[in-house]
């Protein structure tokens, strides 16, 4: 079992403690669970959606970055797949904290990463904030989507958010989470052929500035992350960002980055080229090649 997970599972109930040491004992666990799993939790804990999901939230708690707020937030990301996607916050002492990632921003993104096609719930310890409110509207489940507290009757985003502005309100069609190919290519090596389907698969509905980043790390595994724009724009999730979700829940380290690749697309109105860059040198990485995409 990871050691951030121990002092979590500790304190759960011996019920549940025996339904998830299978799981957290495998070493391939990467903070998600199967639709499978999932059933089987339920089945042995007795437990509905609801309540195991809440249940499991000290465990997505426990894999925050906390380093500036010491204040950690878990959220999981229910898709409709089945499948159970664990967040946490995300902060970089040195860097400025506009780089901060939210829980919700971390489970979301987990979820679309690994191909999720769209989400029923969110799961978080504590009441998202407006930033996250409006991170929620970009997604294909709209205002619809479910989000359950500790100790709150279930409700929904459009409870959160009243009088939403969102991609509907700009004619926008293409929501965050929907499968989309933007046709970009590039000559590379494997990192930058990572990069570009990254960016391939990127939400920029606003700008059209594509972007993708692909990090390989010391033990040689490559990880990517893509640009998630939002209508507000602020709200918007760099693809570093990303890719840094995805490399905390498989249990990686941010000093961990030998080298990154960012892919963007050229003449694009908006460069993610600078941001990445700084953030990378405050993690100790400083070989960061940028790629400019071409429709093939």
């Amino acid at each position: 079992m990871q050691s951030r997970f121990l002092s979590a599972f500790e304190a759960m109930p011996a019920t549940l403690q025996t339904a998830l040491a299978p799981l957290l004992d495998d070493p391939d666990f990467e903070a998600r669970l199967s639709a499978s799993q999932v059933a089987a939790l339920q089945q042995q804990t007795q437990m509905d959606a609801d309540t195991l999901a809440l249940a499991l939230l000290p465990l997505a708690a426990a894999c925050a970055v906390a380093t500036v707020s010491h204040f950690n937030v878990g959220a999981i990301a229910r898709g409709v797949s089945g499948v159970w996607y664990f967040g946490a916050n995300m902060e970089f002492v040195g860097a400025p904290l506009q780089q901060t990632v939210h829980a919700e921003q971390s489970a979301i993104t987990h979820a679309w990463l690994c191909g999720e096609p769209q989400l029923e719930s969110i799961t978080v310890n504590y009441t998202p904030c407006g930033h996250c409110r409006q991170f929620m509207n970009e997604l294909n489940s709209g205002t619809a989507i479910r989000i359950s507290l500790p100790q709150r009757a279930v409700s929904t985003l459009a409870d959160y958010l009243p009088d939403a502005f969102g991609p509907r309100d700009l004619d926008i069609s293409t929501f965050l989470m929907d499968r989309v190919d933007h046709g970009y290519a590039a000559a590379g090596d494997e990192l930058v052929q990572a990069a570009v389907a990254a960016a391939n698969a990127s939400h920029a509905p606003y700008s059209q500035s594509h972007a993708g980043v692909a990090l390989l790390t010391v033990s040689g595994s490559i990880v990517t992350g893509r640009y998630a724009e939002n209508a507000a724009f602020n709200p918007s999730f760099p693809p570093l960002q990303a890719a840094l979700v995805r490399l905390n829940m498989q249990g990686g380290d941010v000093r961990q980055i030998k080298r990154a690749v960012l892919a963007e697309a050229e003449n694009a109105t908006l460069s993610q080229f600078a941001a990445t860059q700084a953030t990378l040198q405050t993690f100790g990485c400083i070989e960061l090649l940028h790629v400019t995409l071409n429709k093939a």
